[in-house]
């Protein structure tokens, strides 16, 4: 009890957990890998993942923390976010309750991972009888959004990321519409920067794949570049306005864009962590 505990869901992406487990694996308990065992999206479609991954698991996991946790994770007839619920709640009962859960996508690159657990150890008070007193923990995004030759665009606003909880009552993604706890942990989210053949993989059998209009999201992101990302405005998949404009930081990898950006400009202030944490406070204090 009372453990870090790491969760992935496995698919596709799998090559980006080279980036994304290094990130976190010295803090954490134990780092459970979630395939399905039919090699199956949300919506069905196939997918492989290479031998040799399974060897680099086997060669980095020294500490021997990663659990593979391969079960049938598709169901014909449910959508592709009723499948997504399903498996993270199947893997949070693996990852046991009673633990500190933090589910973490492929594409999602913790910067100071130690910082985000002294802060969840100090919550841990919440761990006692958690179906009572529900929380979601959440960090900031930083989401990066197209590779371009020299460097990346990216959204020059961090977002939330319902990251950690200490009961898995989700409802929609990793969302459980508890109180929410905000605390001042970075991420870097791979979300959009892929080739295009992998975009419109991820766009056809995430969770979301329903509520996006593919074909107008696209026409966006293919024309946006560096010279014309300033005149440009509203990125966002889903609702364009919440993204309204793009940086651009130089670098071609993970670790050069991650020691290029200004991280200052993107995450919030403490005053405006302080009063959203107030504010979630307050609107649960009677539920």
């Amino acid at each position: 009890m009372n453990k870090i505990q790491v969760g992935f869901l496995v698919s596709y992406d799998y090559d980006l957990l080279k980036f994304a487990i290094p990130a976190l694996y010295e803090d954490s308990d134990t780092i459970f890998l979630a395939i399905d065992k039919n090699r199956k999206t949300w919506k069905g479609e196939n997918f492989d993942i290479s031998p040799d991954f399974f060897e680099w698991i086997k060669t980095y996991d020294t500490n021997n923390k990663i659990v593979l946790f391969e079960e049938e994770f598709y169901i014909s007839g449910q959508t592709t976010m009723e499948c997504e619920i399903r498996e993270r709640k199947m893997l949070a009962e693996k990852m046991g309750i009673g633990n500190w859960l933090i589910q973490v996508d492929a594409d999602e690159y913790f910067l100071d991972f130690k910082s985000f657990v002294k802060f969840l150890k100090s919550k841990n008070h919440f761990l006692k009888n958690p179906e009572k007193n529900q929380v979601q923990i959440s960090p900031f995004l930083v989401n990066l959004y197209k590779r371009l030759d020299n460097g990346m665009l990216y959204v020059d606003m961090a977002t939330k990321q319902l990251l950690a909880t200490n009961y898995p009552s989700y409802k929609v993604g990793r969302q459980t519409r508890k109180r929410i706890i905000y605390c001042k942990s970075l991420i870097l989210h791979e979300c959009l920067s892929r080739t295009r053949e992998d975009l419109e993989f991820k766009l056809d059998n995430w969770g979301h794949n329903s509520d996006i209009n593919k074909t107008e999201f696209l026409e966006k992101w293919d024309a946006v570049n560096e010279s014309n990302y300033q005149s440009m405005e509203n990125f966002f998949y889903l609702e364009p306005e919440k993204w309204p404009t793009l940086g651009y930081v130089k670098g071609t990898t993970v670790d050069e864009i991650a020691s290029n950006l200004d991280l200052d400009k993107v995450i919030p202030s403490n005053t405006f962590i302080a009063m959203k944490n107030f504010g979630q406070w307050f609107k649960f204090l009677f539920k």
